[in-house]
């Protein structure tokens, strides 16, 4: 046992590394498929690498729990007189030593194997299954660290615990990519978090910068920190501009045009001005705190108690996530006049309509799909961009409508794909985007948007009745953007 039993583990995975690495290089005892020996090759590497992700995972489990328990077996050695702080740095040092890590990412790895060990044993326990990778336990212990014992059991229940009450819908948490599972668990996060939205944004903003970077060839990354509108409206107004000064004679690429157009505004070459080749379905907001204002092509999806000051909940702004309500409230008393009114169910939080004047034009369309989906429906793919297309899923030559239920918004690069290859997306619903199909015949699921109730106010109509208990079915006009105008003249 001991050491003996760990080399002789270690052998057993590296002869079966070189097993798979024999089927890989396609020679194996035998093919993947006698009758179709390159089709075969193809779906078994396939195989191998839904296996090797399932192993990773494994051994970054174990990873972590060792270099826990090595840190704790270490400072038990040390004595109940060694500095704590030093303890720590000294196993950080030795961890990172063996792994060949930095001192910093040590640290940082170290931290992380304690929280998915100690606080966060569901995270742990889809490791060790091998259904969650070691980035989708960063992400869970990065948007945990902020909250209290209770807050982070929820959180990981709301993802990873099929039978929560309020369980994430759509794709699962370990079959999509961890910089998505990072966006919905932040957007968790800032709605359930014990301390108002409010106060938080207030202690960033305080923390506002620019950062410069150096990098390779000559090149160097310039970025700024700032509040979530104004960062969204530059991106979407260069967005606008680069994309309106495409055409036959422009050789140059979205990014490339982005990068220009940023370049000369801050440098002051020139001026920008807005391009008209807008996106169909878009909003336009302001992003008033600018010296020069920045007008923000936005939906702003704002809890109708949120709109009105009486509870402080987060409103949903597209493209980011969560906002404050203060910043809700700012973007929609400045927006323009096509500003789209969204506004959500209060059973469920799910959108109901974008304002009774253009609800049934192409353009509210378009916001519904942005609201529905989120961004490109097609797993991974977090473009959100307004120029994301709408397609329908059965095509209408072959019978396909023009409802919500038949169309998709996937990023161009995507909608190629849907044409151009044997990727295909499956039905969709009101509420739910489509899915895909791969041409190996795999099912792949979408994200879902997590809708929720809105915080009811502690306070009811002058009647004594809940604000929103409405009629739908014998309700005439817009239900509820009357219910809006009812509390606001009840509490003017």
């Amino acid at each position: 046992m001991g050491r003996a039993a760990v080399a002789r583990a270690y052998e057993g995975i590296r002869a079966a590394l070189a097993v798979l690495r024999a089927e890989v290089d396609g020679s194996g005892l035998e093919p993947f498929s006698v009758a179709d020996p390159l089709a075969g090759l193809a779906d078994g590497c396939l195989d191998i690498l839904a296996g090797a992700r399932e192993v990773e995972s494994g051994i970054a489990a174990l990873k972590a729990k060792a270099a826990v328990t090595y840190a704790e077996s270490a400072h038990a050695v040390a004595g109940p007189d060694a500095l704590v702080q030093a303890q720590e740095m000294a196993a950080a040092a030795e961890i990172g030593c063996v792994l060949a890590l930095g001192p910093r990412a040590a640290a940082t790895f170290l931290a992380t194997s304690h929280a998915v060990t100690t606080v966060l044993p569901r995270t742990l326990a889809g490791l060790q299954a091998g259904v969650l990778s070691w980035q989708h336990a960063v992400a869970m212990a990065d948007e945990a660290a902020c909250l209290d014992a209770d807050g982070a059991a929820a959180l990981e229940a709301h993802f990873l615990d099929p039978d929560a009450p309020d369980a994430a819908r759509g794709c699962p948490v370990g079959q999509m990519p961890a910089h998505r599972f990072r966006a919905k668990a932040r957007t968790w996060r800032e709605r359930h978090h014990s301390e108002s939205i409010e106060k938080r944004h207030a202690k960033s903003v305080a923390d506002r910068r620019v950062e410069f970077r150096p990098d390779q060839d000559g090149m160097a990354w310039l970025s700024a920190c700032l509040p979530a509108d104004q960062a969204l409206a530059g991106w979407n107004r260069l967005t606008a501009i680069s994309r309106s000064q495409q055409g036959p004679d422009e050789c140059r690429s979205m990014p490339q045009l982005r990068a220009d157009n940023f370049a000369d505004a801050v440098l002051g070459i020139g001026s920008i001005t807005q391009g008209s080749g807008t996106a169909a379905g878009s909003v336009e907001g302001v992003a008033s705190r600018s010296s020069s204002p920045i007008r923000a092509q936005v939906l702003v999806t704002v809890p109708v108690f949120s709109l009105t000051g009486v509870t402080d909940e987060p409103a949903m702004l597209d493209g980011y996530g969560p906002i404050p309500p203060s910043m809700a409230r700012e973007l929609v008393a400045n927006g323009a006049g096509s500003f789209y009114r969204v506004l959500v169910d209060l059973r469920d939080g799910a959108p109901l309509e974008i304002g009774r004047t253009s609800y049934r034009v192409t353009g509210a369309m378009r916001a519904w799909l942005r609201m529905r989906d989120g961004k490109c429906p097609f797993p991974g793919c977090s473009n959100n961009s307004l120029d994301n297309d709408a397609d329908h899923i059965l095509a209408w030559a072959n019978g396909g409508t023009t409802g919500i239920s038949n169309l998709g918004q996937p990023c161009p690069k995507h909608h190629k794909l849907r044409h151009t290859t044997g990727w295909k997306p499956t039905p969709a619903t009101k509420n739910e985007p489509p899915g895909w199909t791969s041409p190996t015949g795999r099912h792949y699921q979408s994200e879902h948007q997590d809708w929720e109730p809105p915080h009811w106010p502690d306070r009811k109509w002058p009647d004594g009745r809940w604000p929103g208990s409405i009629d739908v079915v014998h309700h005439h006009g817009s239900p509820w953007e009357d219910a809006l105008e009812r509390f606001l003249r009840a509490y003017a």
